[in-house]
């Protein structure tokens, strides 16, 4: 099998209907019609042998054959873009795409990638945010930093640091609260894991008490809620030291529980860039001094 006798073309269409796993954005993407996609995945389909999508009742998937290729497929091509890029004088710049959590972005990241990018000029991060619901491949992540229990089908984890999770309030709220039954008489704001609240109540062996308050999607719009004195939050410690520090937050109490930690997370199939590694030595740099 000769890689030879295909045409870059046809290698774009398939790296594009992979990612968006639809033809015709795909086609839109490439400025071509839907049809010609097709037909260009047709052809590396007849030189594989191997059917590379499947149709579903909701809608495209890429096949097991489909998903070894992918992401071998869409890193070569951004060698040669880089390539071409270098060739046209336009020195050496990796765009590296990392994916994190609203929190941890807010958190950690924002303030920090500054530094990053004075020490590294070759690597442009592009950082997207998300609610932890994030799939590296079809959203064309290199890296993504996401809070759980490390294990994901498919996905390599490195910790990047324990996240135990404690009730904030505003200082009015903690002027209130003596002790942990003290929060039956307030909202408390939730996340979509709902069973993070039952789990600190069980911990402080408080009966009687419901998290029943508003759901948000993100640990920093709780903490928003629970700043403007609208209920107490449940929210990882290591993302708002600055905000007890001003004041704005205040922790009423010292137990903590351990719900999940912060991992950077690839795809197991997806090789190691020099931009992949030298973000992630960096990150755990920082992630281990914010964890002091």
């Amino acid at each position: 099998m000769d890689i030879r006798t295909l045409s870059l073309n046809t290698l774009r269409a398939f790296e594009a209907s992979a990612r968006h796993l639809n033809f015709t954005r795909a086609a839109d993407e490439l400025c071509v019609t839907q049809a010609a996609v097709s037909q260009q995945v047709k052809m590396l389909e007849s030189h594989v042998g191997k059917a590379l999508f499947r149709r579903t009742t909701r809608g495209l998937v890429l096949s097991d054959e489909g998903n070894v290729l992918a992401p071998v497929v869409s890193d070569a091509l951004g060698r040669v873009n880089a390539a071409l890029s270098v060739v046209a004088g336009e020195g050496v710049r990796e765009v590296l795409t990392v994916g994190a959590v609203g929190t941890f972005a807010l958190g950690i990241l924002m303030e920090r990638l500054p530094e990053f990018e004075a020490a590294h000029p070759g690597v442009a991060v592009r950082l997207l945010t998300n609610n932890n619901a994030v799939d590296l491949w079809t959203e064309s992540l290199d890296l993504a930093i996401r809070f759980g229990d490390g294990s994901w089908h498919g996905v390599a984890a490195e910790l990047l640091m324990p996240a135990p999770l404690a009730p904030m309030c505003s200082a009015g709220v903690a002027e209130q609260i003596a002790r942990p039954g003290d929060l039956a008489r307030f909202s408390l704001l939730r996340s979509y894991r709902l069973h993070d609240w039952t789990a600190w109540l069980g911990a402080a062996q408080v009966r009687g008490v419901v998290a029943s308050g508003p759901v948000f999607d993100a640990s920093h719009l709780i903490a928003a809620a629970a700043a403007r004195g609208l209920g107490v939050g449940l929210l990882p410690l290591p993302m708002f030291r600055r905000e007890r520090e001003s004041g704005s937050l205040v922790a009423p109490f010292d137990l903590a529980v351990d719900r999940g930690s912060y991992w950077l997370t690839r795809l197991s199939s997806r090789p190691v860039t020099g931009a992949m590694r030298t973000f992630s030595e960096w990150l755990m740099g920082v992630t281990q001094d914010a964890s002091r």
